[in-house]
């Protein structure tokens, strides 16, 4: 086939699209087969018809005849409707020559086929050789999806090691390739959009209430620009949502606000097949619609007719939290980058407007691109496909490798799980768990469940919307009669399920189920059907899939509180008043609102203790426990039956060693801090000394506050055994203690460089406050009558005088000095008049340095 020739592929005519100028540099970039394959990159912007049109001209390539051609899709509607739309090109219908594989719906194709949904790895996985496949496309890769990532990763290894004529083309939106083209070593063909013009309308003022405000609703705001956008413009409009309930609240607000030509319609990942075709097709003549949709619609996705945008801003992300090991939807502003190829959706056919729930001024501070899914997922699904690959993620090339605390808690998961041993390779119950289209938790539960058809049947349930109203009970039981009988869930609980949702589980149900039973070698179960399901049995499989999950009621920290549980994985969460679950005392906890602090329990079942024990005896351990309670002020020794961070049976530990008690009373001490001890003045003052001493020179160990604390195990634990409260702390000899931190030569050191004490003539010991500076004694004055010499104490750096506190025969303070000789011959005089009027029994010498020390009173009569 010529390059020059205007159809795409043989039996398809030009479309007219930009991405048809690309597509000879592109067959000549993906002809020749080098050493490691044919690589390319293809940028062009949404509109540009990259998603139908080069698939079907590259299956026309001479090297393409001999295998088809895989498209990978990051989402199901998208997949599908690529697929569809390739068929119609060619005349024909999904299932000839364009197919698609996407989980819950197969119609393979000989020439092309679309998957998506884990269906390349799955391919890969089963043979990295992809025997029959020519080429991989992958599309939309800029949304960064996991799956794409790791397909992109397994694709590229296997290229290089297996299949140097396999072809790997790599789709992108957005101008940001050359992080792409580098990882792939290829090059990056460009292609214009479509040249229509689109207007960008903003806000004039914020419609968010300031912080600590309330203010209106997402829905609220939208419903009034979507009323304006649609009265002031012809034309079809898409309105950008959050989420679907976002989109159900805002397609009630709008109720009677339209103008009479317009039909509403929605379009979700959730939504049976037949409204996602309404959402698609064109209006019919004379009419108009509106189409509320989520970001599924920013690419892949053409929406016939719409030539209006009208964009919230927001968007929904799953951020995984490896800390709880739980997932939790948040929603964020959009990036710059998602806002514009939402705003070319109304330039597709005709020039077009975009209405933005934003200021200008907002604008700037939007990120310029989504974050990588592989950076804010639960990896436990990529942790397994690497294991069964038999790679770590450093071997592959990922354009951003997976964070590596998050790849380490998943693998965690996975031996808890028993998918991996304890080298991380996978064991034959990891390899089925792969091999099955769920989650690692899902697959685990439904691959060791008794009853198969339940545990397919609760797995769906948790994987897929839930079709329950957001005001039903949080039971999962509910959901499985749902699923097997929505009329008798209706009519004997009064609780309306959505049908187009149970149609979903069921189908879903069944599919798990057959292939359970396939890796199983067992007959395929009937799923959908039957009585209401034994709560219990629903129990112990959530149990099963979420065993860092399951959980215990705490205490009531006050009367009519809702019911809070402590998690096994370590986690707080509360049941909310509305849950209808009362307060048992054991939850298998499979849905919450992933809240970091306390999460909200959205779906959960009622556990006894002995399920628990039936279900984990490998993992229930038998603790003996000697801690320090802060409550208690106590040291506690308890023997404990736990799971996880659960505590299942508590009983004392009478027989707790002594150094066990005394470990946990010095973690008392550590808490009360050193003040808890029973500080004497001599302890102090011994402190006092071996700091002075430090501080002149003596080679002893410190005995501060901050040193003491840092070395308690050393000095005081030892002497705890007997102890049990803090009160018995009071019995401690403090200074005995301290002083035995001293061998002898240091006590020698201590005694040469700060002494103890002072001797007065009298032969009293007084002894040296240390704490002050200098040191100081305190001394009746009648007992250093005598001494016409200033007393002092040695120290490495020399003789240091003391300061001498001179008291009066009844020990109250007479005089201070740091110079005995000068004060006898001055001051003296004054204080001696003074005392002479006080104290007459007593000599009080003109000249005491001429006297004798004394510390007795004058006989009578003298």
């Amino acid at each position: 086939m010529s390059d020059a020739r205007p159809d795409i592929a043989p039996g398809v005519p030009s479309q007219g699209l930009p991405a048809e100028a690309a597509l000879p540099a592109l067959r000549e970039a993906l002809r020749e087969a080098g050493e490691t394959g044919a690589r390319a990159v293809l940028q062009a912007p949404p509109g540009a018809g990259k998603t139908t049109l080069v698939p079907l001209a590259l299956a026309a390539e001479p090297w393409a005849a001999a295998g088809r051609i895989v498209v990978l899709e990051p989402r199901r509607v998208a997949a599908r409707a690529a697929a569809e739309r390739m068929a119609e090109l060619l005349g024909e219908s999904p299932g000839g020559a364009v197919g698609y594989r996407i989980r819950g719906e197969s119609r393979p194709g000989a020439r092309i086929e679309v998957v998506t949904e884990g269906v390349l790895t799955r391919m890969l996985q089963a043979d990295p050789e992809l025997p029959g496949v020519a080429a991989v496309i992958f599309d939309e890769i800029h949304e960064r999806a996991l799956t794409a990532d790791l397909g992109l990763a397994l694709t590229l290894e296997a290229q290089a090691a297996l299949r140097p004529d396999l072809r790997i083309l790599a789709m992108s939106a957005t101008l940001e390739t050359g992080r792409l083209s580098e990882l792939m070593q290829a090059p990056v063909i460009a292609s214009e959009g479509r040249a229509f013009p689109v207007e960008t309308r903003w806000l004039e003022k914020p419609w968010r209430a300031p912080a600590g405000r309330r203010g209106p609703r997402v829905e609220d705001a939208m419903a009034d620009l979507i009323a304006e956008a649609m009265a002031q413009e012809p034309g079809s409009a898409l309105a950008f949502l959050p989420g679907v309930g976002e989109i159900e609240r805002t397609a009630a607000r709008l109720s009677g606000r339209l103008p009479g030509d317009v039909d509403v319609r929605k379009i979700h990942g959730s939504m049976p097949l037949a409204a996602q075709r309404a959402a698609l097709a064109p209006s019919a003549r004379g009419r108009r619609k509106l189409v509320l949709a989520t970001a599924i619609a920013e690419t892949s996705l053409t929406v016939e007719g719409v030539r209006v945008v009208v964009d919230a801003g927001l968007a929904r992300r799953a951020r995984f939290d490896p800390a709880s090991g739980m997932s939790r939807l948040v929603t964020t502003p959009v990036t710059r980058a998602e806002a514009e190829q939402r705003r070319g959706r109304a330039g597709r056919l005709e020039p077009g407007v975009c209405y933005r729930l934003w200021t200008r001024g907002d604008e700037g501070a939007l990120p310029a691109h989504p974050p990588p899914e592989i950076l804010e997922a639960d990896l436990a699904a990529l942790a397994l496909e690497l294991a069964v690959w038999g790679a770590a993620p450093e071997d592959l090339p990922f354009l951003d490798p997976p964070p590596a605390p998050a790849m380490a808690e998943a693998r965690a998961l996975l031996q808890g799980l028993e998918a991996l041993d304890d080298a991380g390779l996978p064991t034959a119950h990891g390899r089925r768990m792969a091999a099955l289209p769920a989650h690692p938790r899902l697959a685990h539960m439904v691959l060791t469940a008794d009853d198969l058809a339940l545990a397919a049947e609760l797995a769906a349930a948790l994987e897929e919307r839930d079709p329950l109203p957001v005001s039903a009970p949080a039971d999962l039981a509910l959901r499985i009669e749902a699923l097997r009988d929505p009329g008798r869930l209706s009519r004997e609980r009064g609780i309306e399920a959505d049908r187009g949702r149970v149609q979903s589980l069921r189908e879903a149900a069944e599919r798990l189920a057959r292939a359970a039973a396939r890796s199983l070698g067992v007959a395929a179960p009937r799923t959908g059907r039957g009585a209401p399901p034994d709560a219990a049995a629903v129990a112990r499989l959530a149990a099963r899939a979420y065993p860092d999950r399951v959980a215990i009621k705490r205490p009531e920290r006050k009367p009519g509180e809702a019911p809070r549980y402590l998690m096994a994985g370590g986690k707080g969460a509360v049941l909310p008043p509305d849950a209808g679950l009362g307060a048992p005392g054991f939850l298998a906890v499979a849905d919450t609102d992933g809240d970091l602090r306390e999460a909200k329990i959205r779906r959960a079942a009622p556990l006894v203790l002995s399920d628990l024990e039936a279900l984990f005896p490998a993992r229930i351990r038998e603790v003996e426990l000697c801690e320090w309670s802060p409550r208690d002020r106590a040291v506690l020794a308890r023997r404990r039956r736990m799971l996880g961070a659960l505590v299942l049976a508590d009983r004392p530990w009478r027989e707790a060693p002594p150094e066990a008690r005394a470990a946990a009373m010095a973690e008392g001490v550590r808490d009360l801090g050193l003040d808890a001890l029973p500080w004497s003045d001599a302890a102090r003052r011994f402190q006092s000394r071996v700091a002075f001493a430090r501080a002149h020179g003596a080679d002893l160990p410190d005995s501060s506050d901050a040193a003491l604390m840092e070395t308690l195990d050393d000095w005081l634990t030892p002497l705890l055994g007997a102890m049990r409260r803090a009160e018995d702390l009071g019995g401690l000899d403090l200074v005995s203690a301290l002083e035995a931190r001293l061998d002898w030569p240091a006590r020698q050191a201590l005694d040469a460089a700060a002494p103890a004490a002072w001797t007065a003539p009298t032969g009293t010991r007084c002894p040296i406050d240390y704490g002050r500076e200098p040191p100081a004694v305190a001394v009746r004055v009648q007992e250093v009558f005598g001494l016409d010499v200033h007393p002092c104490i040695g120290t490495a750096a020399g003789r240091a005088p003391l300061l001498m506190d001179l008291l009066s025969p009844a020990r109250r303070p007479a005089a201070t000095t740091r110079d005995l000789p000068g004060f006898w011959r001055g001051a003296w005089a004054d204080v001696r008049r003074d005392l002479r009027g006080r104290y007459l029994r007593h000599p009080w010498p003109e000249k005491p340095w001429e006297a004798d020390a004394t510390s007795r009173v004058k006989p009578r009569g003298t």
